[in-house]
């Protein structure tokens, strides 16, 4: 069972990314996945969840930081989930790993099990 982010860099402020949270060891369609950060000498943040929808409303949370700037979605038949990032600023600057609860709507954020995370770095 494996959860990997991949996709971070280093991007100017005002620029995008697009970051994949892909499964492995088993499918991820009957549950929500969380996206978090933590930046250096900070608490980890909850940043976004999609809900499933083959069993449950395919509804999203985000982080009021983030609203407005993030997109999260999900593509079930490549067992992958998203983090659409739009607008980044400085303060988005952080290792990004995306997590899951077992659970398949999100309710708040938290984790069972957790990837590795991918750096994402906002400087001009």
């Amino acid at each position: 069972v494996q959860l990997q982010a991949s996709g971070g860099g280093l991007v100017q402020p005002g620029g995008s990314l697009r970051l994949s949270c892909a499964a492995s060891g088993f499918t991820l369609d009957d549950y929500a996945i969380f996206w978090f950060r933590q930046a250096p000498g900070k608490e980890r943040e909850g940043v976004s969840c999609i809900s499933s929808i083959s069993v449950s409303d395919g509804s999203t949370m985000y982080a009021d930081s983030v609203k407005g700037r993030f997109t999260i979605s999900r593509d079930d038949a490549k067992n992958t989930v998203y983090l659409q990032m739009n607008s980044l600023k400085p303060e988005d600057t952080a290792v990004y790993f995306c997590a899951t609860e077992w659970i398949s709507l999100c309710v708040s954020f938290g984790y069972d099990y957790r990837g590795q995370g991918t750096l994402v770095t906002v400087s001009s």
